[in-house]
């Protein structure tokens, strides 16, 4: 990688941290709203909701602390181990992100008629947070770092 000025990196972070802050943002929603069913007679057992919730918690635990390095690195931190932990933290949110489609999806398919249209906004917020997401690693692979790791994170190992 070719050497860039110190501010075009801070602001390059800042870029990355605008991208993530929006994922979370999504997924907050997605939290909200899907925990809200819990709470509504007509929807607390609804099918897949348990199991969206077992991908989504790892999800939003992963984007907030990408979040949190991202911050970091705008501050001006320039720690190698700080790039490691976003870049593994954009790709675990990636892959709880699949769990939580589907979980999604099958809530879709088993929602009571009145509730269809609620479960597809959650699914619009989620289709938000992975777009924002998306839009982190590319700005991230844009100051030459990749988003993969010849290593797993240690986060990947955690139980939930």
């Amino acid at each position: 990688m070719y050497y860039q000025p110190y501010s075009y990196r801070v602001n390059q972070w800042s870029q990355t941290l605008s991208y993530l802050q929006q994922s979370l943002y999504a997924e907050e929603m997605v939290c909200a709203m899907s925990t809200q069913l819990l709470y509504i007679p007509a929807t607390k057992d609804l099918k897949g909701n348990n199991e969206m919730h077992n991908h989504l918690v790892p999800a939003s635990y992963h984007r907030v602390t990408a979040v949190g390095a991202a911050i970091r690195l705008s501050n001006g931190e320039e720690q190698p181990s700080i790039v490691s932990t976003l870049t593994n933290c954009i790709r675990n949110a990636e892959k709880q992100d699949k769990g939580v489609r589907a979980g999604i999806k099958t809530m879709e398919e088993n929602a009571p008629t009145d509730y269809k249209a609620f479960v597809k906004v959650i699914m619009q917020w989620q289709q938000q947070a992975e777009n924002s997401l998306a839009m982190a690693k590319q700005s991230v692979q844009s100051m030459g770092y990749s988003s993969q790791s010849d290593e797993e994170s240690p986060e990947s190992d955690y139980t939930y």
